[in-house]
């Protein structure tokens, strides 16, 4: 769905492997709007391929919600449709009665653990709502701050203003500024007739928790909260049973081998890439993977920093959207964030992070295959 500025080059034996940190990618802001869609590992997702678990009923009704939901969304206003299909579909008492359409929410918030399917029924609410790939639109809460930063507040509005659905996965309020400018942003969109869509582990009412003063900022986030219905989706919560398992790592020179004999692969020294995730905006991290097949890192070591920490946790989130393996020496993944870390305030994004690559670890070990490296 998206336009590289990185073309790909072809790979032999004796070509170099690329490198991360040698790219500092031009995202132009038509790209950013454009490349709101659900990204490749969920091209395929619908309601019909997501399997509830027949031991927890609440995933069988979010499939039955989203679905209605889903049918419920009429045309926007700009192209004279039903906009208040998707108020209707929130109305209580039914057409004859109850509350005002407009004093209800907007939009659905689907609430649970990690594990449970969230992010396939948000992306199989936005493949099921009939409008055009540019009328609706799909990304993280990263994104969606992202695409604020590069068009401005006005410009934002505007452009998904004329939108017939917003999808948001992964919401969470890491600072005050992103609270005002989100809870701002979805009540103008809102009044627009944007229906909206998020994913969280955490209660809306809840966001903020541990990660700043969220008192004083209540009445914003108690803002955002009045925007969504919630919908609890019980199930397997795979981070409640402790940190995942994480493949050990190979040497450096397994992982080096492997750099250089898999077409599209980078290699980076570890340290050297966190350092260069400072100098380039989160924003243009899925530029930065631009026509990479595998990533491979060498001298792997726990992160620094909350900051250091935190754009990992983004740069995982695109390596994971783009199903790349990333091939490591070092530490493992699940010894990436210390434990003041894993108890703080980001300790979910934290735990995401490791499960995602984690998965990308073990999806990695055929190119170690392919490229005959793995040396036993």
């Amino acid at each position: 769905m998206s336009s590289s500025t990185a073309p790909k080059r072809p790979i032999t034996d004796e070509s170099a492997p690329l490198s991360l940190c040698s790219r500092e990618p031009h995202v132009p802001a038509d790209r950013l709007v454009a490349e709101l869609v659900p990204p490749p590992r969920f091209d395929s997702v619908r309601f019909d391929n997501y399997i509830p678990d027949p031991a927890q009923p609440s995933q069988a009704e979010a499939v039955k919600v989203l679905g209605d939901f889903a049918a419920g969304l009429g045309g926007s206003p700009s192209d004279g449709g039903d906009a208040g299909g998707v108020l209707r579909w929130f109305r209580r008492g039914g057409r004859g009665g109850g509350r005002a359409a407009s004093a209800g929410p907007r939009g659905v918030y689907l609430d649970g653990g990690y594990g449970v399917g969230k992010t396939h029924l948000l992306a199989s609410l936005w493949h099921a709502t009939e409008a055009p790939p540019e009328r609706k639109a799909f990304g993280t809460f990263v994104e969606l701050t992202n695409l604020v930063g590069a068009l401005g507040f006005q410009q934002t509005v505007a452009t998904l203003g004329e939108h017939r659905l917003l999808c948001i996965d992964e919401f969470e309020l890491d600072d005050p500024g992103d609270t005002v400018l989100v809870s701002t942003l979805l009540s103008r969109l809102v009044e627009k007739g944007v229906a909206l869509a998020a994913t969280s582990n955490t209660l809306p009412g809840k966001l903020g928790e541990g990660r700043f003063a969220a008192a004083d900022f209540l009445r914003e986030i108690q803002g955002l909260s009045a925007h969504f219905r919630t919908l609890r989706i019980d199930g397997e919560d795979y981070r409640h049973r402790g940190l995942p398992e994480a493949p050990p790592p190979f040497d450096d020179a397994v992982v080096t081998a492997v750099a250089h004999r898999t077409p599209g692969a980078s290699l980076d020294h570890f340290p050297a890439l966190l350092d260069h995730l400072s100098r380039v905006h989160p924003s243009r991290y899925g530029a930065l993977c631009d026509g990479v097949e595998t990533v491979c890192l060498t001298d792997v070591r726990p992160v620094p920093d909350q900051s250091t920490a935190l754009r990992l946790v983004v740069l995982a989130d695109r390596l994971y959207d783009r199903e790349v393996p990333v091939l490591a020496s070092g530490v493992p993944f699940d010894e990436l964030f210390g434990e003041e870390m894993l108890k703080g305030g980001y300790r979910k994004k934290y735990f995401r992070a490791i499960s995602r690559l984690t998965a990308l670890a073990r999806d990695a070990r055929r190119p170690v295959e392919e490229a005959g490296a793995a040396g036993g």
